[in-house]
C-alpha cells in the first residue's frame, strides 16, 4: 500500500442491519485496504449483553473499526477497552444517527448539541486505550445550518484528543423525518466539510454522504483526507474491486466476479459446516455482485428462492451460475444478430 495514504483514505460506512461480520468478509474479497466498520453497537449491549455475539469477527476483516453508541464516559471507556481487547483497529463514536430510538438512549446525532459531553467521552476512551478514537457526526442538527455550529463541535472534541472526524455532509433532523429520509432529504453540503479541513488542517477529515462513483471519490480526495461510502458500496459491491489499485496503489484481491463468487461460496459452505449457520442470512450481502450484467436478475432470484435454503451453498451457486450464463449467452446471440442481420 502507498505509505503516504491515510488509513482513512477510503472506508465503508457502518450500516445497521447490513455491515455485520459476514458482510465485511464478503467486502474483503473485493478490497484489502478499504477500512470497514461494524454496525453500531450500544454500550448497554456490550456491558449487559452477549459480548462475543457483538464483537466476534473474522481476522480477514482488518482493518476493522467498532462503532459505539453511547454517551456516558465511563461506559464508553469500558467498551473501548473491550474493542482493544478484541483486536479492533479503531473505536468510533456515533454522533450522527438521527433515529428517535437512538435519541431516547441519549446518543447519536443529538449529542452534537452537547459537544463537551462528547469531548468527555472521547477523553475517557483515549485515556483507556491505545487504538485510535474517532467520531462520526453530521454537519448540523435540525434547522441549525451555520458552519460555526459544526466548527465549534469539531474544535471542542478535538481539544479532548480526537484527531479523526468522519463527517456526514447533511444535517440530521431529529423531528419529522425517518432515518431513511434523513439520508435523502436534508441537502448535501460538501463545502462545509471542505471548510473544516481548511480550518483544521492538522485533523483527519473524512467526507461521507451521497458518493456514487470513483470519479466523485477522486474529486473529494482533492479537498479532504478520506471518503466513506455507504449504500453505494453495499448495493454495487463490484465497484470496490478497483479501489485498492486506484486509491491505494496496489493490486486488489478480486480478479473477476466469478473468482469472488467462488471464494464467497466456499466461505459460506465452510461457515455452515463449522457453525451450523445456514447461508441465506449471509448471502443477502452479495446479491448485488452481478448487477449490470446479463442474467444478474435470474441469478439473484435463484439465490433468493426460499426453496433453495436447504441445499448447500455450492449447489445453489451451480444452479444460479447456469441460469445466469444461459441468459448471458442468449443476450450475446441476440446482440450478434442485431449487428449482423441476415439478408433474405
Amino acid at each position: 500500500m502507498n505509505a503516504s495514504a491515510s488509513p482513512w483514505r477510503l472506508s465503508v460506512a457502518p450500516m445497521l442491519d447490513w455491515t455485520d461480520s459476514p458482510c465485511r468478509v464478503f467486502h474483503r474479497l473485493l478490497t484489502r485496504h478499504t477500512r470497514l466498520y461494524t454496525e453500531m453497537v450500544t454500550t448497554g449491549a456490550l456491558l449487559h449483553g452477549d459480548v462475543p455475539r457483538h464483537l466476534d469477527y473474522d481476522a480477514v476483516e482488518h482493518p476493522v473499526a467498532l462503532q459505539l453508541g453511547g454517551s456516558e464516559p465511563a461506559d464508553l471507556a469500558a467498551c473501548a477497552r473491550l474493542a482493544e481487547q478484541w483486536g479492533y483497529d479503531e473505536v468510533n463514536l456515533n454522533c450522527g444517527c438521527p433515529s428517535e430510538r437512538v435519541q431516547k438512549g441519549a446518543f447519536g446525532a443529538c449529542l452534537m448539541a452537547e459537544p463537551q459531553l462528547v469531548a468527555d467521552g472521547v477523553k475517557a476512551m483515549r485515556d483507556a486505550v491505545g487504538i485510535p478514537v474517532t467520531v462520526k457526526h453530521r454537519i448540523g442538527i435540525d434547522r441549525e445550518e451555520r458552519y460555526e455550529f459544526v466548527r465549534d463541535f469539531v474544535g471542542t472534541v478535538a481539544e479532548a484528543g480526537c484527531e479523526v472526524f468522519i463527517v456526514h455532509a447533511r444535517n440530521a433532523w431529529l423531528q419529522g423525518l425517518s432515518p431513511k429520509e434523513n439520508r435523502e432529504i436534508p441537502p448535501l453540503r460538501y463545502e462545509l466539510v471542505h471548510q473544516l479541513k481548511r480550518e483544521f488542517p492538522h485533523l483527519t477529515i473524512v467526507l461521507n454522504g451521497g458518493i456514487k462513483d470513483d470519479a466523485e471519490i477522486e474529486e473529494q480526495l482533492r479537498h479532504v483526507d478520506g471518503v466513506m461510502v455507504g449504500r453505494q458500496a453495499y448495493h454495487e459491491p463490484w465497484q470496490m474491486a478497483s479501489w485498492d489499485q486506484r486509491f491505494f496503489g496496489t493490486a486488489g484481491p478480486a480478479e473477476s466476479r466469478e473468482q469472488v463468487e467462488a471464494a464467497w461460496v466456499e466461505w459460506l459452505d465452510h461457515r455452515s459446516q463449522a457453525t451450523r449457520r445456514h447461508w441465506p442470512q449471509a448471502m443477502r450481502h452479495a446479491l448485488g455482485l452481478w448487477n449490470g450484467e446479463a442474467g444478474a436478475r435470474r441469478w439473484r432470484q435463484i439465490w433468493s428462492d426460499h426453496k433453495m435454503k436447504a441445499l448447500p451453498a455450492a449447489e445453489v451457486a451451480a444452479l444460479a451460475d447456469a441460469a445466469r450464463r444461459g441468459i448471458a449467452a442468449h443476450a450475446a446471440e441476440h446482440q450478434a444478430e442485431n449487428r449482423h442481420p441476415q439478408v433474405a
